[in-house]
């Protein structure tokens, strides 16, 4: 018993001595973190939850939503019946609910307030608008860790994104915060993402999705492009084409060169980005 007590006395005596070097900012923290790790007081599962509560601090809604051209939506008019196949196919538990465009929000709605009447054969033909929540509104530059207390206080789940014209941008959910500390949450349903939004295909070739987020692809490539104007990668090269690009066109911005892969709908969904160099 007396050495147990030692020995935990000694552990303490490591992590205080591993900390008495106060930090002057984040980066020395983060430093001394990782000294914390190498001498084993910490492990690596630890360490990068403490690193993703530290970045949280910093990121602002915008750079985890989904972006609205990616949200799984239910209109206002349709059916339960109507309804329930883009609920299974999703796999969601809350869905925005639009009334005549993505830009109206009607409400949320919860899969689960439909299991009593789809089961029991009830009100299968009542609209979706009769089961519909509130929803909840929130600017594209809230902090995260802010958002997150609102989620934890407010027992809310899931928040609609606006700009600064109030349009809706996308939505973020308390799983898009959880996934920046813990890292990607899959269960054992879920189906696995055979596509990345940045797949490196050879040297200084990558195939990225158009809706990869701009501060993604700053960070993958270390670039600095604003987002002031675009959310998206493909937001960026259609203002660079200043036209609807077709499947094949190419344009060069900086040291990229970029040819579309593919396009729906005057929507731009893939690309094929060239590096002029070999950093990455």
């Amino acid at each position: 018993m007396q050495k147990e007590q030692e020995h935990e006395k000694t552990w303490i005596n490591k992590i205080l001595h591993s900390l008495s070097r106060e930090p002057k900012d984040q980066l020395q923290l983060v430093e001394i973190l990782q000294q914390a790790k190498d001498n084993n007081l910490l492990n690596s599962d630890a360490l990068k939850m403490i690193q993703g509560v530290l970045q949280v601090s910093d990121l602002q809604v915008k750079e985890v939503m989904v972006p609205r051209p990616k949200m799984v939506v239910v209109e206002a008019d349709m059916t339960l019946e109507q309804a329930l196949p883009i609920i299974i196919e999703s796999g969601h538990s809350r869905f925005p609910v639009i009334a005549e465009n993505r830009d109206e929000i009607a409400g949320i709605l919860l899969a689960k307030d439909l299991l009593n009447p789809l089961t029991t054969q009830k009100n299968t033909n009542h609209q979706v608008k009769n089961f519909i929540r509130k929803a909840i509104f929130i600017p594209e530059n809230k902090k995260l860790d802010i958002l997150l207390n609102e989620f934890r206080l407010q027992r809310y789940h899931i928040a609609m994104i606006v700009d600064e014209y109030g349009t809706v941008s996308g939505l973020v959910t308390i799983e898009n915060l959880l996934e920046q500390i813990v890292g990607k949450i899959e269960d054992e349903f879920d189906a696995q993402d055979e596509t990345e939004s940045i797949k490196k295909i050879k040297n200084n070739e990558y195939l990225i999705d158009a809706l990869t987020p701009i501060a993604k692809f700053n960070k993958y490539f270390l670039t600095n492009y604003e987002n002031d104007l675009f959310d998206t990668i493909g937001g960026m090269v259609l203002h660079k084409f200043s036209h609807i690009p077709k499947q094949g066109e190419i344009v060069t911005i900086d040291k990229f060169t970029i040819q579309i892969v593919k396009t729906h709908s005057r929507r731009i969904q893939q690309l094929r980005v060239t590096k002029k160099d070999n950093k990455v």
